[in-house]
């Protein structure tokens, strides 16, 4: 495996900067809950294109966009994951583990100007770049990449909220608060979004070493397959799900335990990861390990794994071992994990070994990306797209594909599944996701579409509330400073 030390992270940043002053500021939301217009003549040449689009994946590794909001809402809320900590700190999370959470809770205002950030990004590369004077065909897929982007940004916002304000233009200061559109409207831009992005950006092959982490046509057309399928539209995910794993691009040879490692980084398994890096000045990561690594001797010990997924994994399954920290246990690199920790268990995808790139600045400033789109995922996908079309050997054929990746060489363990009949195998393959893509920010609203929400969670302790709670609550704050445009989601 080749371990990069990401270049492209460094043009990144630099864009970033460059932008944060003028379309990232902090307290637009304050004013409306959408995007600021850039005044500043930047728009004027091929290296301002290139900044003005990094400056998008700079948004990524950001405290509101993928730290403790996004565990909150994508991870706290499923059987997976508790709150972990203590008790008495930062009792706002404790709102989404239990489902009490109200339109005030700022962690959740958090989240939604974390999304809304990104979108404001990809609307001045969208609509700016192309006037400038530049390569054409790197214009193309600066512009690809925006849309991709733009595209993520709104799949976790409609996930967590329903329908949200539509934004796909700049907006000045004076320029009137935008009432929500429905769900089905913002799906129908995110499949534009990301078709368009399928026409023009390269495979991740065609890219050098040095831009590894762009958006590429594998990535779009798994987002793509992945918003198909939370709409059940299961001849879209069949086809796109087929034609990446029929690509070259990417395959399941990356050993499960190494898939989380910086070793692992830009695999074959990966589509799509945020890039964190471990610069000299610092700035280049971000804290989403340092807030799950084990209390009291690495970080603050967030979003544990929960009992029900401890209990979740077959006898054997290597895959337990890859996912959950245990008190005691000696880590691959030779830490031993204190007996006295907090919780019980902690999320190992979110640990940095002692032999892994550190920052300067210590872990808040983590290198570890976040794997936000594997293979794996695309085979389970396939096997469950293929299922609901009634091509039971070949979802068969795909569900224990991963299951023979995880069990390795090891024998006696994961059998391949057999079955009787579509449910059987449904259930199968819904399992295998669960424990294939634990603590990877899935399984709640996997819950969700499955439209088995309640009974799960309700069965683990969880106060969830069938017709309400499948989604979140607009943020107050958001809809005071619309001027009531905004309305608040049934129930809360």
């Amino acid at each position: 495996m080749i371990f990069l030390s990401k270049p492209f992270l460094r043009i990144a940043l630099a864009g970033s900067l460059l932008l944060v002053g003028q379309s990232c500021s902090e307290d637009f939301l304050d004013k409306k809950p959408q995007g600021e217009l850039i005044t500043e003549d930047f728009f004027n040449s091929q290296e301002g294109a290139v900044q003005a689009t990094n400056a998008i994946y700079w948004q990524l590794r950001q405290w509101p966009t993928h730290v403790f909001a996004f565990l909150a809402v994508s991870s706290m809320t499923s059987d997976d994951a508790d709150k972990g900590s203590e008790p008495g700190d930062a009792v706002f999370l404790s709102e989404f583990d239990q489902f009490t959470v109200t339109p005030t809770n700022g962690g959740l205002n958090d989240f939604w100007s974390g999304q809304y950030l990104g979108i404001a990004k990809a609307n001045q590369v969208i609509e700016r770049v192309p006037a400038i004077t530049m390569d054409e065909t790197l214009k193309a897929r600066l512009i690809g990449e925006a849309k991709m982007l733009r595209a993520y940004f709104y799949f976790n916002l409609v996930r967590t909220f329903g329908g949200v304000p539509l934004i796909t233009q700049l907006q000045d200061d004076n320029a009137p608060a935008v009432a929500r559109s429905s769900a089905q409207e913002i799906y129908q831009q995110i499949e534009k979004d990301l078709n368009d992005a399928i026409a023009v950006l390269p495979e991740k092959s065609q890219y050098p070493a040095t831009e590894l982490g762009r958006a590429t046509k594998g990535a779009a057309k798994g987002w793509l397959a992945k918003v198909s399928m939370y709409q059940g539209k299961w001849n879209d995910v069949l086809r796109l799900t087929n034609e990446i794993m029929q690509s070259g691009q990417y395959d399941l040879k990356t050993p499960y335990e190494v898939i989380f490692t910086e070793a692992g980084e830009n695999t074959s398994e990966s589509l799509f990861e945020v890039q964190n890096a471990a610069l000299p000045q610092g700035g280049g990561g971000s804290q989403y390990a340092e807030v799950q690594s084990v209390r009291g001797q690495f970080g603050w010990g967030f979003n544990v794994p929960s009992e029900d997924l401890v209990k979740a994994y077959e006898p054997g399954d290597p895959r337990k071992d890859a996912t959950i920290i245990e008190r005691g246990e000696t880590m691959p690199d030779g830490v031993v994990i204190i007996q006295n920790a907090v919780n019980p268990y902690y999320n190992q995808k979110a640990y940095v070994a002692q032999n892994e790139t550190r920052s300067p600045n210590g872990l808040g400033d983590s290198n570890k990306n976040i794997r936000l789109l594997r293979y794996a995922d695309i085979v389970l996908m396939n096997a469950e797209a293929a299922n609901e079309l009634n091509q039971s050997q070949q979802a068969v054929t795909s569900l224990n594909a991963v299951r023979a990746r995880a069990r390795g060489n090891q024998t006696g363990i994961l059998p391949n599944v057999t079955f009787t009949n579509k449910e059987q195998l449904k259930n199968a393959i819904w399992r295998e996701r669960r424990v294939e893509l634990a603590m990877e920010h899935d399984r709640f609203w996997d819950l969700v579409r499955q439209g088995r929400a309640g009974t799960v969670l309700r069965a683990v302790g969880k106060q969830f509330v069938t017709g309400k709670n499948e989604v979140m609550p607009i943020p107050q704050p958001q809809i005071d400073a619309s001027g009531g445009v905004l309305t608040q989601n049934p129930g809360y």
